[in-house]
C-alpha cells in the first residue's frame, strides 16, 4: 500500500513539473527540458532494451533446447521398460 501511494505521489509531483505555469497557473514548466533528455536518451535506451530482448531470447532458445533434451531422455527411458 505504501508503495503504491509512493507512486501516486512521484506521478504527481512528475506532472506538476512538466506542467507550463503560463497555461495552467501552476507548474515548474519543465516540459521543454524533458523533451530534451527523451530525445537524446531514446537511442541509448532503445539499445538498452534491445540488448536485453536478445540475451531473453538466447536464454529462451537455450531452454527449449534443454527442454527437448529432457523429453527425449525421458522417451528413451520408458521405451526399455515398456519392451520387459
Amino acid at each position: 500500500m505504501k508503495a503504491l501511494i509512493l507512486g501516486i505521489v512521484i506521478l504527481a509531483a512528475a506532472a506538476f513539473a512538466v506542467l507550463p505555469p503560463e497555461t495552467t497557473g501552476f507548474g515548474l514548466g519543465w516540459g521543454g527540458e524533458v523533451l530534451d533528455f527523451l530525445k537524446g536518451g531514446l537511442p541509448v535506451i532503445a539499445v538498452f532494451i534491445a540488448l536485453v530482448a536478445v540475451f531473453i531470447g538466447i536464454a529462451d532458445m537455450k531452454d527449449r533446447a534443454e527442454a527437448k533434451k529432457e523429453e527425449v531422455g525421458e522417451k528413451a527411458e520408458e521405451t526399455p521398460a515398456a519392451q520387459s
